[in-house]
């Protein structure tokens, strides 16, 4: 009987997101890729560091002990490696305990054509190219960038923030505050539109996935008073009042929630960032994740008009220029 993925939240990640992949990747530039897979097979045995990704991923699968025998999340590595220098990859996932059985090996091509194939809501990679042309075929995609955050191995809680326009959800809204002569004008049309739910985002579905392991968390806690629920999801938008409304309108019809959400009005973000400390944040503007790379796994979502003809993304101090195009080369061939 073939295994069932509906009834799972299935993520993609690709190895450039889950582990730290800097050294074989300039292994790699200055080599070539023969002399890469002698490199990789000298040293399968040796456990990959995590990555920027590494703390949601473990954190989302140590939550299939909510359902024994019957998982709840399902992670899918996606990879540009053939199998043989993929090896590595899973002999680490291994090594670190992680409860990833399944792969893909696509050598030399993007692997993102999959992502509906395994009905995935969320495929991460540290690839730039990937991530758009997934998020062009209209697949939940996102960019992991550079991030210096460590967590608590100690605590099993799992912090999941969303920004809400181009992200959860479309970006009409943003199209319109683009357009608008002044920020009045769209605060008008937003208070005007408060009860019209604006279309779903990318990631809308992964935070409906998200929400249903919290339903079984409330379940569980109510059979046992010593339960704490581990899963908390945020809301961290530039949005404020009377704009507010609209996004928790849009959420109810929808039939999904959040448990924090703080609308900030121009407040930057790193500032809340800073203090909850989510293991992964999603923004459809990467100038809102430079700010808060301290404290942060961040991903951008490339989505929308914010998007478009953008200007150059703001480089941040501890990622220089000469490090974020290795990191894109690099990834072509270590993902």
């Amino acid at each position: 009987m073939p295994y069932d993925l509906s009834d799972c939240l299935v993520v993609g990640v690709a190895s450039s997101a889950l582990f730290d992949l800097a050294e074989s990747g300039a292994y790699f530039l200055e080599h070539g890729e023969a002399k890469y897979r002698i490199y990789q097979d000298e040293r399968i045995d040796q456990t990959l560091e995590p990555g920027v990704a590494f703390p949601f991923i473990q954190r989302l699968l140590n939550l299939n002990d909510l359902r024994p025998g019957d998982p709840l999340v399902e992670v899918i590595i996606l990879s540009h490696n053939d199998p043989m220098t993929g090896l590595r990859v899973k002999r680490s996932v291994r090594a670190h305990g992680l409860g990833i059985t399944r792969s893909v090996f696509t050598q030399g091509q993007s692997p993102h054509a999959y992502i509906e194939a395994f009905e995935m809501s969320l495929f991460l990679s540290g690839n730039r190219d990937d991530v758009d042309a997934a998020i062009k075929a209209g697949f939940p995609a996102g960019h992991v960038l550079p991030s210096s955050a460590t967590y608590d191995d100690d605590d099993p809680s799992l912090r999941v923030a969303f920004d809400f326009d181009g992200v959860l959800a479309d970006d009409e809204s943003e199209r319109v505050y683009r357009a608008a002569e002044g920020i009045d004008e769209y605060l008008e049309h937003e208070d005007q539109k408060s009860h019209v739910p604006l279309a779903p985002g990318l990631l809308q579905p992964l935070l409906a996935d998200l929400n249903r392991i919290q339903t079984l968390e409330e379940e569980r806690k109510a059979s046992d008073l010593n339960y704490t629920p581990r899963l908390r999801i945020s809301l961290i938008t530039a949005r404020n009042a009377p704009a507010h409304e609209r996004p928790i309108h849009s959420m109810r019809d929808w039939g999904v929630n959040v448990n924090d959400a703080f609308f900030l009005g121009g407040i930057d973000k790193s500032k809340v960032l800073r203090v909850l400390r989510p293991h992964i944040f999603f923004d459809d503007q990467q100038s809102h994740l430079d700010g808060a790379t301290e404290y942060i796994a961040g991903v951008h979502v490339p989505y929308g008009v914010a998007n478009n003809a953008a200007p150059a993304p703001k480089i941040d101090v501890a990622f220089p220029p000469s490090s974020d195009v290795l990191s894109t080369e690099l990834s072509d061939v270590t993902r």
